[in-house]
């Protein structure tokens, strides 16, 4: 069955650090595009930032460029997400996805809902001010 389950959510004071973890089972994920989404109270469900099989091209959202940072090891079958200088606005449930039932095409971004088959059960990251 496949599975994947975060975790590294938590309370952080405003300008602080988490990383998030997101554990892959079931299959190896070591050709599929990955990413991570968040969900605020409210809001709709949004992406955050996307790695390739490979790790070397990755995407961020315009709110969180230049403050996180995704990474990943195959052979671990995990993805991360290193958050700095985080904000208020930061606060929300983070999801991790996974493209699995369709290839992924090379040098193309998948930044919608639609493009991922696979969630995690999501992990709440609340910032304080």
């Amino acid at each position: 069955q496949v599975q994947l389950v975060e975790s590294g959510g938590g309370l952080v004071q405003a300008g602080g650090s988490l990383r998030l973890s997101c554990a892959a089972s079931g299959r190896t994920f070591s050709r599929d595009t990955m990413a991570w989404f968040r969900q605020a109270p409210g809001k709709e469900r949004e992406f955050v930032s996307a790695i390739n099989w490979s790790g070397l091209n990755t995407y961020y959202s315009d709110s969180v460029k230049g403050r996180f940072t995704i990474l990943r090891d195959s052979a671990k079958n995990t993805v991360d997400l290193q958050m700095n200088s985080l904000r208020p606005e930061d606060t929300a449930v983070y999801y991790c996805a996974a493209r699995i039932a369709r290839p992924s095409t090379p040098g193309t971004y998948y930044l919608g809902e639609n493009d991922y088959d696979r969630w995690g059960q999501g992990t709440q990251v609340t910032v304080s001010s």
